[in-house]
């Protein structure tokens, strides 16, 4: 997206990040209808903008009463329906955007959405450096299993898969989305791991948690 432009909105009680893979179980009327409409449309034009719910709740007409005004595209890349018409999708995270308006008129949430810009900020390649050393310390605390993963290099999307993988309230995750520019995200997260793995190694009896559970793909 590179102008303003109408999408579908699903609002959940959780936050995607770019670059991350996004199951889904679709299940109600209206989410029905709009992966219906969405097969219909070009491949590349097959998508809807996930949401994270400030007030309410996911289930039911009347659930949600307020949305934060950042989400992210969610790309639809794979559908399977079955035949009482329920599906199960997979999609991935691409690109920031800030809604404009809500949109009423159909069986589903729409809304105009401005895409947000992705800037490195001011030192994003020795935060990076940073945040990485000290997430893999939190992982460390957090699990007993030797850890392999290997990290991204590029600052953006290492910023990402933290944002996506540590054990974080909603609002958290929601201000890792929303930071400003991949230095200032990096920031938040280093403030963040430093005082997690703080407090947790005062508590070593937490029990383990897996971070790598969550499948992320550099779009």
């Amino acid at each position: 997206m590179t102008q303003s432009r109408v999408i579908p909105l699903f609002p959940l009680g959780s936050v995607l990040v770019p670059g991350l893979v996004f199951p889904l179980h679709i299940f109600e009327p209206r989410y029905r209808q709009m992966v219906d409409d969405l097969t219909v449309l070009p491949e590349d034009d097959r998508g809807f903008g996930i949401i994270a719910i400030r007030e309410g709740h996911e289930v039911g007409t009347d659930g949600v009463s307020a949305l934060f005004d950042v989400g992210t595209f969610a790309s639809l890349r794979e559908i399977t329906l079955y035949d009482d018409g329920r599906s199960d999708i997979v999609t991935v995270g691409t690109e920031r955007f800030r809604v404009l308006r809500l949109l009423e008129g159909s069986s589903y949430l729409q809304a105009e959405v401005m895409p947000l810009p992705e800037e490195p900020g001011d030192a994003a390649e020795p935060l990076a450096q940073s945040v990485a050393a000290h997430f893999g310390e939190y992982r460390a605390l957090l699990s007993d299993e030797e850890d392999d993963v290997e990290l991204p290099d590029d600052p953006r999307v290492l910023s990402y898969l933290v944002a996506a993988a540590v054990v974080a309230d909603l609002p958290r995750r929601q201000a890792f989305l929303e930071a400003d520019d991949d230095s200032q995200r990096l920031r938040e997260e280093l403030r963040f791991l430093r005082s997690e793995t703080a407090l947790i190694a005062q508590v070593p009896s937490l029990p383990a948690v897996d971070l790598a559970r969550e499948s992320f793909g550099v779009n």
